[in-house]
């Protein structure tokens, strides 16, 4: 990978708070994003634990990602982590101090769209420092069985995603494609409020795992045989678009921003996380081994 530009660091104006219901736990829970200093990222801290531990939002700190992304050993762990980070990663918000009061955010309905209006009303500043923009020369890719996900190289700075969801004959979810081009106007209009989802069959065997059995099926998408459950769609695509939204915060483990095109076949968190994993350590074999750094030259920067 090369450095292709440069662009601000931002952080929050001012504090955002969330509270709801933990997805996992059912437990209650309130979230509060704070403002931090240039090249500091994004940091989970666990306030109801003793020594309020801290948990870098890195590669190196994930442990986990059957069906969400995990970050942190035990007992300072995270779940369920990728709507938070999506947010911060979709509005551009590079440094971050997150701390809960338990081991998940709040659920909310599924999506990433509480998230953003509270970070969109507490505001976002530029910092004086900058942050890279990466790109690579030829495709990356990496596979799973029946899964492939790439970044292919495209002119100029932009980071495109597109993600073509199958769930074969005959399943609740009909196959869909989703292209959007990613920045924090079309977050926020095109991904943010897209939810979770799962089929009937998926539902029932985290209730018997003792996973969301406090949910209904409207409280997210659940899909039988005729469609949603007690539930409606937002977008006809609405499960790529999740699924994007998803994989904008798992990408965002890298610590520096992408350019170029993101194309997902039937990707998750793991997958996600093993191209996040190839680019950073591309990253750090190329000759831009400085990823965030600050500047003195701000006049030369690109603004976000």
């Amino acid at each position: 990978m090369r450095v292709i530009g440069y662009r601000y660091q931002r952080t929050l104006s001012a504090p955002a708070v969330v509270t709801g219901v933990g997805f996992v736990t059912g437990a209650r829970v309130e979230i509060r994003f704070q403002p931090a200093a240039v090249d500091a990222g994004i940091c989970f801290r666990r306030v109801d634990l003793a020594g309020t531990p801290t948990v870098p939002a890195h590669l190196d700190c994930v442990s986990g990602t059957q069906r969400r992304t995990t970050l942190g050993a035990p007992p300072a762990t995270i779940t369920l982590v990728e709507h938070v980070l999506a947010s911060l990663a979709g509005l551009r918000i590079d440094n971050c101090t997150v701390e809960l009061d338990a081991a998940e955010p709040p659920g909310l309905d599924g999506s990433a769209g509480e998230f953003v209006s509270a970070l969109c009303r507490a505001g976002v500043i530029n910092q004086p420092a900058r942050r890279a923009v990466l790109a690579v020369d030829s495709p990356i890719v990496v596979r799973a069985p029946g899964s492939t996900l790439a970044l292919h190289p495209i002119e100029g700075r932009e980071l495109r995603v597109s993600y073509r969801l199958d769930y074969g004959l005959n399943a609740p979810i009909p196959p869909q494609t989703h292209t959007v081009s990613v920045c924090p106007a079309s977050f926020i209009h095109d991904l943010a409020c897209c939810r979770t989802f799962l089929t009937q069959s998926e539902a029932q065997t985290l209730r018997a795992q003792g996973v969301g059995q406090h949910l209904s099926a409207s409280d997210l998408l659940v899909f039988g045989a005729r469609g949603p459950i007690d539930n409606a769609l937002r977008f006809a695509d609405e499960p790529a678009r999740h699924k994007i939204l998803d994989l904008i915060g798992d990408l965002a483990l890298c610590g520096f921003d992408i350019a170029g095109h993101v194309v997902a076949y039937r990707s998750g968190h793991a997958l996600n996380v093993e191209l996040a994993r190839t680019l950073a350590a591309e990253a750090a074999e190329s000759s831009s081994h400085q990823i965030v750094q600050p500047s003195s030259r701000l006049s030369a920067l690109q603004a976000a």
